[in-house]
């Protein structure tokens, strides 16, 4: 059973840093490309980050671009989200999510929300102004 555990959220005034791991267990992330989503209260699930298998390619949303970074440690069966110069507006539950078949292409890191299966149970950030 592939079971997905987030860590690292937390309160953080604007303009901090916060450092969000996924942990995988019941499978090898190094087979898989990896998402992270957010989910504010009322709003709907959106993209943050993605990786390919391998972490040739990431995608970012247009918002965090720039503040976000996404990392794998295939070793550790670990990704890694580091988030900088955080603003109100980041502030939501954070996700990591899996796909339920191994990733052939090492180039492919999507957006969409239906191209993951598993997700984890999300790690809280809040960012006070």
């Amino acid at each position: 059973q592939v079971q997905l555990v987030e860590s690292g959220g937390g309160l953080v005034q604007a303009g901090g840093s916060l450092r969000l791991s996924c942990a995988a267990s019941g499978r090898t992330v190094s087979a898989y490309r990896v998402g992270w989503f957010r989910q504010a209260p009322e709003k709907e699930r959106e993209f943050v980050a993605a990786i390919s298998r391998g972490g040739r390619v990431t995608n970012y949303a247009d918002s965090v671009k720039g503040r976000f970074t996404i990392s794998r440690d295939d070793a550790k069966n670990t990704v890694t989200l580091q988030m900088n110069s955080l603003k109100p507006e980041d502030t939501a539950v954070y996700s990591c999510a899996l796909p339920k078949q191994f990733s052939i292409d090492r180039n492919y890191a999507p957006r969409r929300v239906n191209e993951y299966d598993y997700w984890g149970q999300g790690t809280q950030v809040t960012v006070s102004s």
